[in-house]
């Protein structure tokens, strides 16, 4: 009997609720931010998904000023990016998604409150980050409708090969046709920020 190449990923809710401050909180750094708000253990912020970032400063003093941000994609790559934090109390985006952040570093000495954090919406990350076919998907939705996204080759700007609405509290069971969703540039998923409690997604693996 020959074996099945069909193997599962199984994906949960992601538990870090949005929090501006969840990763550093009112830093006023010479150079290096210390990683210690709620999302954080022993230096490092850990998502159960792919978040976007943010940065948040409380005046105007540091107009200019760069704060760039050094961690892993949702793929596991390295990924460092750079935001400019100025010039009013504001709360800035963070380029790219991110499942850790292993430090923040400022271009200049911070002389106002600085915080980074996390936003809500959609998270994200990979099924098989190579030639794949998805093959079926069961689950239980989260407590407010939402969607579910297949994407290829990114799960933050790759095309959607496969999109499931889905209703509070049902059952995920969509039909997928016997050749599966091909995705050529690996697969990712996307989902809205409470559409989903548990997930497993089968894929030639």
């Amino acid at each position: 009997m020959s074996g099945s190449d069909v193997v599962a990923v199984f994906i949960t809710a992601d538990t870090n609720a949005a929090d501006n401050a969840s990763i550093s909180a009112n830093e006023r750094p010479n150079t290096d931010f210390t990683i210690g708000g709620t999302d954080t253990s022993g230096g490092v912020a850990t998502f159960d998904a792919g978040r976007i970032v943010t940065a948040t400063t409380a005046g105007t003093g540091d107009s200019g000023k760069t704060v760039t941000i050094t961690g892993t994609d949702v793929n596991g790559d390295a990924q460092t990016e750079g935001t400019v934090t100025g010039p009013n109390t504001t709360t800035v985006t963070v380029s790219g998604t991110w499942s850790e952040i292993t430090s923040i570093t400022a271009s200049g000495s911070i002389t106002t409150d600085i915080s980074a954090g996390i936003k809500s919406g959609a998270t994200t990350g990979t099924i098989f980050a190579g030639r794949t076919r998805v093959r079926g998907m069961t689950g239980v939705a989260g407590g407010g409708a939402g969607h579910v996204f297949i994407k290829n080759s990114s799960a933050t700007t790759g095309p959607n090969r496969f999109i499931l609405d889905i209703d509070s509290g049902e059952a995920i069971e969509p039909y997928i046709p016997d050749d599966g969703i091909l995705c050529e540039d690996g697969a990712y998923f996307a989902y809205d920020g409470t559409a989903v409690v548990g997930l497993s997604i089968q894929y030639d693996g």
